[in-house]
């Protein structure tokens, strides 16, 4: 997507609507993270505008963040208690906080935002990095469609309102794996927007970035609520523990 930067691509503007259009299972994500949790404190990579992290603090969890975008956390700063998430700014791929946790979780597809193999696996890396002995890495994403799409391009209609309708257009480049999305809403008011770039990638992926990582899949859920993951499942969550992890 020429001229993109995602860098940039979580500013102001979008801080400011980030939470407009909640998914509506955050409270499953949070009651499944803080199970994990335990007693121990949390890592979020990507904390954003604290969407999961405050809500899992107020179940008992003492979370931190990494994030790359000042404007998702001058939000959540916004919001009660946001003030008590201590927040490391930077690259989740890269930056550390200099602690270890009994969860760090990475959701709504974020880990996507890397745009490379390399990233994502450096990733997995340090996530694994901050974990206790017992701690483990969770990450939710989606199963990508976009391979199977005829001519690796589409048009989506994503909503349909009296005022506005949303529009999904997409570009997959299967050497890649990237994805270059744009929302676009139509409404009374013009055309406005939003673009975005993820990399792909299937589960098994994950697995072997896990394993690089020293890193071993413990256990993986279509759902929140501890739905089967099978052929049918439209995401995943995924849990991963040390590999040489004896605790369960």
């Amino acid at each position: 997507m020429e001229g993109f930067d995602p860098k940039t691509s979580f500013g102001y503007e979008m801080s400011q609507r980030y939470d407009d259009d909640p998914r509506g299972d955050e409270a499953d994500a949070v009651e499944f993270l803080a199970r994990l949790a335990g007693q121990q404190d949390a890592l979020e990579f990507a904390v954003g505008t604290g969407r999961i992290a405050l809500p899992l603090m107020r179940a008992g969890v003492r979370v931190d963040g990494i994030e790359l975008s000042q404007d998702m956390v001058d939000r959540m700063r916004e919001k009660p208690g946001g003030d008590q998430v201590h927040v490391t700014m930077g690259d989740m791929s890269h930056v550390t906080t200099g602690h270890t946790y009994g969860l760090v979780y990475l959701v709504f597809n974020t880990i996507g935002n890397l745009l490379t193999q390399e990233d994502q696996v450096r990733c997995f890396q340090n996530a694994a990095s901050h974990l206790t002995e017992d701690g483990v890495f969770v990450i939710e994403c989606r199963i990508p469609t976009e391979p199977s799409r005829p001519g690796h391009q589409y048009l989506d209609t994503e909503q349909v309102g009296l005022e506005h309708v949303d529009l999904g257009a997409g570009r997959y480049d299967p050497l890649t794996q990237v994805l270059d999305l744009n929302h676009i809403r139509i409404s009374s008011g013009g055309i406005r927007l939003f673009p975005i770039r993820l990399r792909l990638a299937h589960p098994p992926e994950f697995d072997l970035m896990a394993r690089i990582a020293g890193l071993r899949l413990r256990e993986r859920r279509g759902g929140w609520n501890g739905e089967p993951y099978d052929a049918a499942s439209w995401r995943h969550i995924s849990v991963y523990e040390r590999a040489d992890s004896t605790v369960h």
